[in-house]
């Protein structure tokens, strides 16, 4: 049985680079197409967009790319690179985090920095953002944890060393999270040797249903605040909604944020009507859900009715267009799109995998923080083969669930390295394509998520249950 953890007082000079970083990420260079994208700006990077893009708007696009959030001020993308029937290449967006994991697997744009993103996203989006708040409650800083104490850790160890103050790193688990925290009128404390202690501002790392344990507004400063969760970072059903008001108010601009199909609030029972609508080939998911779990391929009976005979924690679930092989992809209203995947290998084997962009929002607008990509277990397949298991040629989530929590595959981690970068086949305007997306998931997310607040700061639950109507979910919320 795991150790459960306890709370950390993390104190300056505690940094160790072996601790905050995959094994063969201190040695490894960044590669030089990365570096010099990471040394854009947002200037150049929407120069250059709206170059290649001659259909968008120059200046909605630098608009875009500095435009201040308010809620949702750290953001990674899980994007696909496909094609379509007509050889057009994009990058379509899976999932947005409000999270997201990435520093451990980034090399160092600096290698005389150790700190790497860690000092990126507390310098240029935690702390700026902090200073701008009022009316904060006095107390220390603190970093929350569900899972990743590789990263989490790392954030305590920075944020105590850039600001020369005791950080305390607090295991927020969803069965055991009321041992060590609490909330009073909204101020979270934190109980260590026996004493409570009030937390002005937080670093938000709680991945597995946030909202049963944090309030969606709360006194504590939070980064990001479960609102940007419910609004779409940790809710695939109501991200989707996000991205259609988004692309509806950004029409004229030619900006558009790119994702599967989606058809919402799906009952059970309406499962195999929406994947017979697309073909037979599709993905279903848990919205609720993270790091891989609670999500079908769909790409035959078998599955589809192995799928229908599980136990399902919740009422209403998302159908979406799954991105598969030549052979076997949803036949969508968009039409089709196929897996790029990387550049083959010795023995002509082509993996699908998904990129991660990690993003902050400070003073000045977004700024790319890192990136990676996973890979899937089993080489893409022109047809699939009856019976064939269509997750480990398309899940490439590097994260297994254990009893203990959660592991990690780190094998199939492609980094942004030398070695790695090349296998994917990106190039420059790939990595433009990917950043704006990111930016306009983020910003959809945030706009949604200030629809849910009323003017006196008060979360409108209402609404929010009107456009996520799912009691089960509805039964998990601390609203207050």
């Amino acid at each position: 049985m795991a150790v459960e953890p306890e709370v950390l007082e993390v104190m300056p000079g505690s940094f160790e680079v072996e601790d905050h970083y995959y094994p063969r990420v201190p040695n490894a260079s960044l590669h030089p197409l990365v570096k010099g994208f990471l040394a854009l700006g947002n200037e150049r990077i929407a120069a250059r967009y709206s170059h290649m893009h001659p259909e968008v708007d120059r200046d909605a696009v630098l608009k875009l790319l500095t435009t201040r959030t308010q809620v949702m001020r750290w953001a990674g993308a899980d994007l696909f690179a496909v094609t379509d029937e007509h050889g057009v290449k994009r990058n379509v967006i899976v999932e947005t985090n409000s999270c997201p994991s990435g520093q451990k697997s980034m090399p160092l744009r600096d290698e005389n920095d150790e700190y790497g993103g860690y000092r990126v996203l507390i310098e240029n989006s935690f702390l700026p953002n902090l200073h701008a708040q009022k009316g904060l409650p006095k107390g220390d800083l603190a970093v929350l944890s569900d899972k990743n104490p590789m990263e989490t850790v790392g954030y305590a160890r920075a944020l105590a060393e850039i600001t020369g103050k005791r950080v305390f790193w607090i295991p927020f688990f969803k069965d055991s999270w009321d041992r060590f925290g609490k909330f009073e009128k909204g101020v979270l404390h934190v109980k260590y040797k026996n004493r409570w202690h009030p937390i002005r501002a937080a670093i938000r790392y709680v991945t597995q249903k946030p909202w049963n344990r944090i309030p969606p507004l709360t006194k504590t400063w939070i980064y990001n605040p479960v609102l940007a969760c419910l609004a779409g970072g940790r809710n695939k059903l109501l991200a989707s909604k996000a991205y259609d008001l988004f692309n509806a108010e950004m029409a004229d601009t030619g900006l558009q944020i790119r994702a599967p199909e989606t058809i919402w609030d799906v009952a059970l029972p309406e499962v195999p009507l929406w994947v017979k609508r697309m073909g037979g080939v599709a993905v279903v998911k848990n919205p609720y859900s993270n790091a891989g779990q609670g999500v079908y391929t769909i790409t035959s009976d078998k599955e589809l009715e192995a799928f229908m005979k599980l136990e399902h924690e919740y009422e209403r679930f998302i159908v979406q267009g799954l991105i598969g092989g030549h052979g076997w992809t949803s036949r969508t209203r968009g039409g089709r799109m196929y897996q790029v995947g990387t550049v083959p290998n010795a023995r002509g084997e082509i993996f699908v995998a998904d990129m991660r962009m990690m993003i902050v929002n400070g003073m000045e607008g977004f700024l790319p923080v890192g990136m990676y990509a996973r890979r899937a277990r089993e080489p893409l397949v022109y047809d699939l083969p009856e019976g064939a298991d269509s997750w480990s040629m398309l899940g490439t989530n590097l994260s297994i669930k254990t009893r203990e929590g959660f592991d990690t595959e780190p094998s199939r981690l492609l980094m942004a390295d030398i070695r790695d970068f090349n296998r994917l086949g990106i190039g420059l305007d790939d990595l433009a394509e990917a950043y704006l997306q990111t930016c306009m998931a983020a910003v959809a997310i945030d706009r949604l998520a200030l629809k849910l607040v009323d003017d006196k700061k008060v979360f409108k639950d209402k609404l929010f249950f009107g456009l996520n109507p799912d009691p089960a979910f509805a039964e998990e919320m601390l609203l207050s």
